[in-house]
């Protein structure tokens, strides 16, 4: 076993970063290739397209407006004008080339020219339309959102020649939020569960979850888009089938076809929450082709790129990058979600997005950073032996076991599976990077007490954080840890996962026990008789 030093910090690069003399105000040639730029993002813009919006914090939620679009549309609305009639229907979907990126358009009307999808116009169409466009303060946040992550998408799919329809619905699945978490585990932009993820390449391991990454989540979910749509012929049944399965509509065009009906969406009898699906990005598309008619107002979002990609080659805490980016965590953390450790370790092979105007610095403070000498992690892997705690291990590096529990997200009543793999404070003999053995080593979690029991809460109207965590006997900032939620309002339909204690077996009843034991007592003498005969 390897021998800590107590004195180690754990902010040991952070402090080396600030005592750091001013970086060189030129670009400095990088040493041994160590950060290359990938072509991928595109052309580097000359300036920042969009500040990331200042908001209170939310949960995310991806999509959880629909309790309220089902109340809308099965209760009467209250009086309003009557909504103006779509326009005429577009053809149907075709596959030639969109206008590629010019300046002089926003990227707004960029995705306008690429409308190919007929229209929807049935009733959940009209009524999420009404939603929507009577949530200004809710479209003016998922689009300063969009701002960094649209442009890529819009990219990508004007070079498949896919319906640029598409590029909206993140909106409708994460509400642009890549560090989204639905109650069925799906996550980011384009919410994959992990089974889909999987079957779409999205690496997922204890350092990253790809299924958050902007660009290999979007390869994937368009991947699947495709596919979907060369299962079934139609652009709405491949949407309707992204939410709910390929069974799930292949099932019910079987319905129709066997009772000699239409097998349109709109035709179909489906899940009450797929009912709703595409009709909710018909929504999204109405007002972003025609803000103005509702209202609206969209932020401008200049048609190039916002981010471009840098691979890494050795690791490098998630501080020191921004840090040396000179962008705050927060906003260096909105391009990069997909990294769930505190140090991005080269041997995954990652990628990290910087917007297009803090390339250069990124390159220059890195050069005069690494000329000192200073390491760029602080960080480093360990391997718990067989009845090791969290709580030994934090002792001997001189951390707290809440520390070690935070940066390894380990929720409250759980602990660590023997032979665990862990991320620990590195010291000076420490100079090697995690290799890619550590990154697939096993991470596994296994509930403090064996009566623990993890259940799904849906959340009621009028419940409060404190009422909840006070209703199921546990602590609020151990709901908060579970449901990786950022402040402490909750909303109704909103469903909570939580780690309970199992309730007592109930004692019998009297009566039931009493008859049991005549039960037992009429056997016995029946018994005693048979072998006196």
């Amino acid at each position: 076993m390897q021998s800590f030093r107590p004195s180690l910090s754990l902010f040991a690069t952070a402090v080396a970063i600030a005592t750091l003399p001013a970086f060189a105000a030129a670009p400095r040639p990088l040493g041994n290739a160590q950060v290359t730029q990938s072509t991928t993002a595109g052309t580097i813009a000359p300036a920042r397209i969009a500040d990331i919006p200042q908001e209170a914090p939310r949960a995310a939620t991806g999509g959880d407006d629909i309790e309220q679009l089902i109340d809308i549309i099965t209760s009467p609305p209250p009086p309003a004008p009557p909504p103006v009639a779509p326009p005429p229907a577009l053809p149907a979907a075709t596959k030639e080339p969109v206008q590629a990126a010019v300046a002089k358009i926003d990227l707004w009307e960029r995705i306008r020219r690429g409308f190919v999808l007929q229209d929807l116009t049935t009733k959940f169409a009209v009524s999420a339309t009404r939603w929507y466009s009577g949530q200004p303060d809710y479209i003016a946040r998922m689009s300063s959102r969009a701002s960094l992550y649209l442009f890529h998408i819009v990219e990508e799919i004007e070079k498949r020649g896919m319906p640029m329809e598409l590029a909206l619905l993140p909106f409708v699945e994460s509400a642009m939020q890549p560090e989204a978490e639905s109650h069925a585990k799906a996550v980011g932009l384009w919410q994959f569960i992990p089974s889909t993820g999987k079957l779409y390449s999205l690496e997922q391991n204890q350092f990253k979850d790809e299924r958050r990454d902007v660009i290999e989540s979007t390869r994937a979910a368009l991947d699947y888009l495709q596919k979907l749509h060369d299962d079934f012929g139609d652009w709405h049944l491949a949407l309707a089938a992204y939410n709910c399965g390929e069974g799930c509509i292949g099932r019910a065009v079987q319905r129709n076809r066997a009772a000699k009906k239409p097998t349109d969406y709109s035709s179909l009898r489906l899940p009450r929450e797929t009912q709703y699906y595409v009709p909710k990005l018909q929504a999204i598309k109405n007002i972003v082709r025609e803000p103005a008619r509702f209202g609206l107002e969209l932020p401008v979002i200049r048609n190039e790129p916002y981010f471009v990609a840098l691979t890494r080659t050795r690791d490098i805490d998630v501080v020191t990058a921004a840090r040396l980016a000179e962008m705050p965590e927060d906003e260096f953390r909105a391009l990069n979600p997909a990294f769930k450790r505190p140090v991005i370790a080269a041997a995954a092979q990652p990628n990290i997005l910087l917007p297009a105007d803090r390339v250069e610095t990124f390159k220059a403070n890195f050069a005069a950073y690494e000329a000192t000498g200073q390491p760029l992690t602080s960080w480093t892997t360990y391997t718990l032996r067989e009845n090791e705690t969290l709580e030994q291990v934090a002792k001997r590096v001189g951390l707290t076991e809440a520390s070690l529990r935070e940066a390894n997200r380990i929720p409250p009543r759980y602990r660590l599976a023997a032979r665990s793999t862990i991320l620990i404070p590195r010291d000076e003999t420490m100079e090697d990077d995690i290799t890619a053995e550590k990154i697939a080593a096993s991470f596994a979690l296994v509930p403090e007490q064996a009566n623990y029991r993890q259940v799904t809460y849906r959340v009621k109207r009028g419940d409060t954080l404190h009422s909840v965590a006070k209703r199921w006997n546990v602590k609020t900032e151990e709901i908060l840890a579970w449901n990786n939620l950022r402040g402490g309002q909750l909303f109704a339909g909103q469903r909570l996962t939580l780690t309970v204690a199992r309730a007592p077996a109930a004692k019998p009843h009297k009566a039931a026990a009493a008859r049991s034991a005549g039960t037992s007592s009429s056997t016995r003498a029946a018994a005693a008789a048979q072998a006196r005969q």
